[in-house]
C-alpha cells in the first residue's frame, strides 16, 4: 500500500467535508500549514505540518511530522531535531534544475520524509530520485496535481514514489486518491477443475485481449461463460509451430464471456477496450492488474468446454475452436483446448458472488 497524503491548505469551505471523507477512507496523512487543522484528528492519521515560508512557530501542536524547506524556513531538519527531539522532521524540495535535483536525491537518501515538488511535467527527474534512494529507508512523497498524475507517480520505475501528496479539487478526490494508491491485488484460491466434455458449437465472435504487459509463461487471465466459474486461459507466450509468440496476448474466448478486473469486478470481453484493466493470474493464484492495449474481435469457429469443480459446481468456457488456443492446468501445464477430454484437469476460479453490472452482489441469479 502506498501512502496518500491529503493537502488541505487550499481547500477552503469544503475542508470539513474533505477531512471527513479522508478519515472514512483511511487516508494515511493530512497536510496543513496550520496546527489548528491537525487538532482532533485520530491517531490513525499522520498529522503533517507544512508551514508557510518564514519563521517557524514556537511549537507544532499535534503534528506528527513537520516538513520544512531550509531555503524558505532558514533551518534544516537536522537542526530542528536537536531543538525538538519528540517531533519527526522531513524536508521539502522543489526541483527546477540539476542542483535542486541533486538536493532531492540527497534528501531521499538521508531524511525520514522527503516531500518533492517537480515543476517540469517530465517524470525523468523522479526516476532519478527513486533510483538514487533505492536502498534508503525514508519515505519519498511526491506532489501530484490531480489523481491522474498520482496514478502515474505511483508507477514510475515500477516501484513508484512511496507516497503522493495532493490537494483535492473537490469532495471525492480523497476517495479516488486512496483507490489509485491501492496497487496490490489479492491472491486468488484457484481450484482444479475436471473436464466433463467438449463440443463444437459453430461460428461466433471471439476476443483476443492484447495487453500492454508481457505475460509470464505460467500466467493468463480467467475467463468463463458464467460469473461464478472461470478457467485460466494462458497467454501466447509459448511457442507455436506456424506463428510467432505474442506474449502480450490472451486468446480469451467468446465475446459474451466474463473476465476479472480490480476488486473482483467482472467485465464482458466485448466491453474491454484500450485503457481497460484486467487481472493477470498465475498458476499459484498470484495476481496483478494489466492494461488493455486493444481487443481484437473476429468471427471464428468456437468450441464449448465443460468442467466440474470438486464441490460439484459446473463451469463453462467457449473458446476459438483451434489447436493453438490453450488453457493452463495444474503445475503450469499448457493444454491445447481442442485436445481436452473428459478427466483432464485445468485450473479455474469460483467467484462466490452473483453480479450486477459487473459488481459482486448478494442476490438470486440463475446462469445456465
Amino acid at each position: 500500500m502506498k501512502l496518500s497524503w491529503l493537502d488541505v491548505r487550499t481547500v477552503g469551505d469544503a475542508k470539513e467535508a474533505v477531512l471527513q471523507e479522508a478519515l472514512h477512507h483511511r487516508i494515511e496523512g493530512v497536510v496543513s500549514n496550520t496546527a489548528a487543522d491537525l487538532e482532533g484528528l485520530p491517531p490513525t492519521v499522520t498529522k503533517v505540518l507544512l508551514p508557510d515560508p518564514g519563521a517557524l512557530p514556537d511549537e507544532f501542536g499535534a503534528a506528527d511530522v513537520v516538513v520544512v524547506d531550509p531555503a524558505t524556513h532558514g533551518i534544516t531538519p537536522a537542526e530542528l531535531r536537536i531543538l525538538f527531539p519528540s517531533v519527526e522532521f522531513g524536508r521539502f524540495v522543489e526541483i527546477v534544475d540539476a542542483d535542486t535535483l541533486e538536493l532531492a536525491c540527497e534528501s531521499a537518501r538521508t531524511e525520514p520524509y522527503s516531500v518533492l515538488l517537480f515543476r517540469d511535467p517530465t517524470k525523468i527527474p523522479l526516476e532519478i530520485v527513486i533510483a538514487a534512494a533505492a536502498k534508503a529507508t525514508g519515505s519519498l512523497i511526491t506532489v501530484a496535481q490531480d489523481v491522474e498524475e498520482a496514478e502515474i507517480i505511483f508507477g514510475v520505475l515500477e516501484h513508484g514514489s512511496d507516497g503522493v501528496m495532493m490537494a483535492p479539487q473537490a469532495v471525492g478526490d480523497a476517495t479516488r486518491l486512496k483507490e489509485c494508491a491501492r496497487l496490490d491485488t489479492p491472491a486468488l484460491d484457484l481450484v482444479e477443475l475436471e473436464i466433463t466434455g467438449t463440443a463444437h458449437v459453430g461460428m461466433g465472435e471471439r476476443a483476443c485481449v492484447d495487453t500492454c504487459s508481457h505475460f509470464r509463461e505460467d500466467e493468463g487471465i480467467l475467463v468463463g461463460s458464467h460469473s461464478k466459474g472461470m478457467i485460466l486461459c494462458v497467454s501466447e507466450t509459448h511457442p507455436l509451430p506456424y506463428m510467432p509468440t505474442r506474449p502480450f496476448r490472451v486468446n480469451a474466448g467468446a465475446i459474451h464471456s466474463y473476465t476479472l478486473s480490480k476488486d473482483e469486478r467482472t467485465n464482458y470481453l466485448s466491453e474491454l477496450k484500450s485503457g481497460s484493466k484486467v487481472l493477470a493470474v498465475d498458476v499459484k493464484g498470484q495476481t496483478r492488474l494489466v492494461t488493455v492495449g486493444r481487443v481484437k474481435i473476429e468471427s471464428r469457429p468456437l468450441i464449448s468446454i465443460d468442467a466440474v469443480a470438486p464441490n460439484g459446481q459446473t463451469v463453462n468456457l467457449i473458446l476459438q475452436d483451434d489447436w493453438h488456443v490453450r488453457v493452463l492446468g495444474p503445475g503450469g501445464a499448457v493444454l491445447n483446448s481442442t485436445e481436452l477430454k473428459p478427466g483432464d484437469k485445468v485450473l479455474g476460479y469460483l467467484p462466490s458472488a452473483d453480479r450486477h453490472v459487473g459488481y459482486p452482489i448478494d442476490e438470486f441469479c440463475l446462469e445456465k
